[in-house]
């Protein structure tokens, strides 16, 4: 791996610039190779016999070399917090401990995205193991709208339920969970939503985002914070002498479902989370899990299950039937109409932004009829395009409901709590990556002034966003299957924990055509040793990227993106995902 001097700097980042023809890559930004201490590279190849670029990866994610091995093989053994250091939770253990030996009927309120569906899964699957049955309510996104509500919380103890726990939503219902307390109906919340100082009126409020908590563990999912719910209740019934004379149940089965959720809710894949992810992989590729194994059947996938797989494929069909607000129709026809409301929303939202100040710190869009079910999604479309905040908007009555989504470094979900406090917002909450809120119409204007006037301190991370920082340079013939290989060992990716982007220079970009509709796909062949790797750009039709890998067939390149492993008949191959490009 080449590595360049240290004194040619992008301005304010550190890192050494790759320098080629024009500077600048063909989509204006600068490249840059990760500076690290190298003392703390050659220690850790030393000590753990390990790559260089694996020990260089490590050291820029801050692993220490006492802490390679735990990195390197996740385990639940070495990252399991234990579930009592979470205020509340020996509370809400022994609650339910107690409905479980008493045979008290319990029932689940769930958010309806993808965190709060694996984590009302999990919680529902889990007292099964336990000879219960669960009432569970999800509720209607266009009806009942986000968190608790009076009707549905009466509605469950009407029915037999003597304790609630609401999962992914809760922290800030104060009047629901006021109002089914003062019912005599014991609430207990299961979130990771940014609190407040005030707190509902609940008898127990576990999450790892109250002011008043000090865990190290904040960027867990609620399915993270609910299977560690799990883990307290089992133990406490351990304890009680439940077990005796039956089976105890083993969570391990179910950490697919955790898995799937953490990931979807995008949240840092550092500490626990990655080993949730790790070790729910595994479970997932054993395809035990009906749901799972139908929609990765249904979408041709046999393959070893990845992130991305969680993240793009599993996540948005499960999210389809809360988002449309028709759960009674089938995953596939759910699907075709997310995706024809998404395209719809989509290029709407992309003729307002084009007409955006491209100097604001962030981007929000709204119009009259957006299907709430689907802004999430196309936000998330618009901060991959513009990377900077985007909050995306649908009216309806003179009430817009919001979805954001943002980028590293600035915090979305605090500033919509704060605008909530100023009286801006009916309602809203979130965390720093995605947040989302309910405001009137005629509110849109000073809404937008507020946020941008709370984000701007965060925008100097914006100016890194013009800059591309590389993990390291590789030859054409050097992108082998062993060498994914080992860069799989640092997995699994994600946010917090991102896939290695690395440049192949000097290669030609031999017959650059468009595959499908939206992507573009060539082969880049080395000046010098004519090896070849195949290339592909996805989703870049009539972008700067698209159109700049279609207008240089057969000139020099240099191209960074990441390396991809691919198994097809079984043959291993590897493929380069391409992020940007250079004339070299």
């Amino acid at each position: 791996m080449t590595r360049l001097p240290d004194n040619q700097a992008i301005a304010d980042s550190g890192h050494p610039v790759i320098r080629s023809s024009g500077h600048l890559s063909l989509t204006g930004r600068a490249w840059g190779l990760r500076s690290v201490d190298e003392r703390q590279v050659s220690a850790i190849m030393q000590q753990h016999d390990l790559p260089e670029i694996l020990a260089r990866v490590m050291v820029s994610r801050g692993v220490t070399t006492e802490e390679v091995t735990d990195f390197l093989n996740p385990s639940l053994k070495a990252s399991l917090p234990d579930p009592s250091h979470l205020l509340d939770m020996d509370v809400a253990a022994a609650r339910i401990a107690s409905a479980v030996i008493s045979g008290e009927k319990i029932a689940i309120f769930g958010d309806y995205d993808v965190d709060g569906a694996t984590s009302s899964a999990l919680l529902m699957r889990y007292f099964r193991a336990l000879g219960m049955e669960p009432f569970v309510h999800i509720p209607d996104r266009m009806k009942e709208g986000y968190g608790p509500n009076i009707p549905a919380l009466l509605g469950l103890q009407a029915r037999g339920a003597k304790v609630v726990v609401t999962v992914d939503c809760g922290t800030l219902s104060f009047e629901p969970i006021a109002a089914a307390s003062d019912a005599g109906l014991d609430v207990i919340v299961i979130d990771h939503h940014i609190g407040e100082a005030a707190r509902p009126k609940a008898l127990a409020i576990v999450n790892p985002n109250r002011l008043d908590e000090t865990s190290p563990h904040r960027q867990m999912a609620a399915v993270g914070v609910a299977f560690l719910f799990c883990v307290a209740i089992n133990k406490r019934l351990r304890d009680k002498g439940f077990f005796k004379g039956r089976s105890e149940p083993d969570l391990r089965q179910w950490l697919d479902i955790v898995a799937l959720g953490t990931v979807c809710d995008v949240v840092p894949l550092t500490g626990v989370n990655r080993a949730f992810v790790a070790q729910g992989l595994k479970v997932m590729a054993a395809r035990q899990n009906t749901g799972i194994r139908t929609v990765l059947d249904m979408v041709g996938i046999d393959e070893k299950p990845s992130v991305y797989h969680l993240g793009f494929v599993i996540g948005p069909r499960i999210n389809a039937g809360g988002r449309v607000g028709k759960s009674d129709l089938g995953v596939r026809l759910l699907t075709e109409v997310k995706e024809w409301l998404q395209a719809m929303v989509l290029e709407q939202a992309m003729r307002l932004a084009e007409v955006q100040d491209g100097q604001s710190p962030l981007l929000l869009v709204a119009a009259e009829g957006w299907h709430p079910g689907v802004i999430g999604i196309v936000a998330g479309r618009l901060k991959e395009k513009y990377h900077k905040p985007v909050a995306v908007i649908g009216v309806s009555d003179g009430i817009g409901k919001a979805s954001a989504r943002s980028v590293s470094g600035m915090d979305f979900g605090a500033a919509v709590i704060a605008a909530r406090d100023a009286g801006l917002l009916i309602a809203g909450g979130g965390h720093a990556m995605a947040a989302g809120f309910t405001v009137e119409e005629a509110k849109i204007p000073a809404l937008e002034e507020f946020l941008a006037a709370r984000l701007a301190p965060q925008a100097g991370v914006l100016t890194g966003a013009r800059s591309l920082i590389l993990d390291g340079l590789i030859s054409v013939a050097g992108a082998t299957p062993e060498l994914a290989e080992t860069i799989e060992k640092l997995g699994p990716f994600g946010q917090g924990n991102p896939s290695l982007r690395m440049a192949v220079q000097n290669v030609v970009n031999l017959k650059p055509d468009i595959v499908g509709q939206h992507h573009v796909k060539t082969l880049l062949v080395d000046k010098l040793s004519n090896a070849r790797l195949s290339a592909i750009c996805f989703r870049c039709v009539g972008t700067p990227l698209g159109d700049a890998l279609l207008s240089t067939r057969g000139q020099v390149i240099d191209v960074a993106g990441q390396m991809r492993l691919n198994e097809w008949l079984g043959k291993i191959s590897v493929s380069f995902q391409v992020d940007d490009i250079k004339l070299s």
